[in-house]
């Protein structure tokens, strides 16, 4: 049977089993070559690797346009992909279009701040950044503001739970100083403020802590020490994903909405190796989990106490004017 989805088609290529081959999809990406071998005929006339992966990628432009939402701007999105393409040039062709769509459908840009495309051996993987995450906690519409950071030795900063918001946590950054003085960070923090005033619990995770996650639950670590080559994420930014596991564990103490819930899906399996695109929403399915956060948002208002609900607009109705006698003589002559 012809493969005749870009799901399928990417499922198939980055899978193990041998599948049909498609028009759509050239032989040379269903048989998992690289770059390298795509690019020969072109480079031979003096082109670049850059150039030909961008000229096949825009074949599925139609495809990444579908994919992200609205706001997001094609070009935006494309430019980042070209300016991070030569740090991938070893990746294969369908593991990077399956993390580059799946990057899309969160409408997140791989430009190292929100995201992330990175090459783990021969495969590119999508990694969402901590303001990635942040990013979609603003979209939810229920979040007002989120707050990140890691705490320095010589930081001033205090935190006592038992006093109430903001009293119980207090951390002023000592940027005066230069960098070598404020010392290793020792905590990393997340806590947001929601719209409607109430302020989340403070996440706190040390060091320990975030070397603890690391090793038992990331897979890419644990393929990265096994094999001596030290280049997972947590090599190379320990401090990035330390913040990020501070931020993830916001999902205990604030309600997350189904796609951050999805994103984090994707993160784990990005991390375990998976293919990530099939745990990505599609257009249509994040219009439906938006519909159905919004209805869920209404019913949780409506249980609300009567003191804490969203009270409604109150339109004044404007009464007709009322005319005496005389004046309605007037009028009819």
């Amino acid at each position: 049977m012809a493969l005749t989805s870009l799901k399928d088609r990417v499922r198939a290529a980055t899978s193990d089993q041998p599948t049909e081959k498609t028009a759509a999809m050239p032989a040379v990406v269903v048989e998992g070559s690289t770059p390298e071998e795509l690019t020969t005929a072109v480079q031979a006339e003096g082109g670049t690797a850059t150039d030909t992966v961008m000229g096949w990628l825009e074949r599925y432009g139609d495809d990444f346009t579908a994919a992200l939402p609205s706001h997001v701007d094609v070009g935006t999105f494309m430019s980042a992909v070209r300016a991070a393409l030569p740090s991938l040039s070893r990746c294969t062709p369908p593991s990077l279009l399956q993390a580059l769509l799946t990057c899309a459908r969160f409408g997140l840009i791989p430009d190292g701040r929100q995201a992330v495309i990175t090459a783990e051996g021969p495969f590119a993987v999508f990694i969402p950044m901590y303001q990635g995450y942040i990013e979609l906690m603003y979209r939810s519409g229920r979040v007002g503001s989120v707050h990140v950071g890691l705490i320095h030795e010589n930081d001033e900063w205090s935190f006592e739970p038992t006093a109430p918001a903001p009293q119980d946590f207090v951390h002023k950054p000592r940027v005066d100083l230069p960098k070598a003085e404020r010392g290793e960070p020792i905590l990393a923090y997340a806590f947001t403020w929601m719209t409607s005033g109430a302020r989340s619990q403070v996440v706190m995770l040390s060091r320990e802590d975030a070397e603890a996650i690391r090793d038992e639950h990331s897979k890419a670590y644990q393929r990265a020490q096994e094999s001596g080559q030290a280049d997972s994420f947590w090599h190379r930014d320990f401090n990035a994903m330390w913040s990020k596991s501070a931020l993830r564990r916001l999902h205990k103490v604030v309600p997350m909405s189904a796609e951050l819930v999805a994103l984090a899906r994707v993160d784990d399996a990005g991390d375990a190796g998976q293919v990530q695109v099939i745990h990505a929403p599609t257009g249509e399915e994040r219009a439906l989990l938006v519909e159905a956060e919004e209805q869920h948002a209404r019913a949780e208002d409506s249980q609300a106490p009567e003191e804490t609900r969203p009270r409604p607009v109150v339109r004044k109705r404007t009464q007709p004017k009322r005319t005496t006698r005389a004046e309605r003589r007037g009028t009819r002559r």
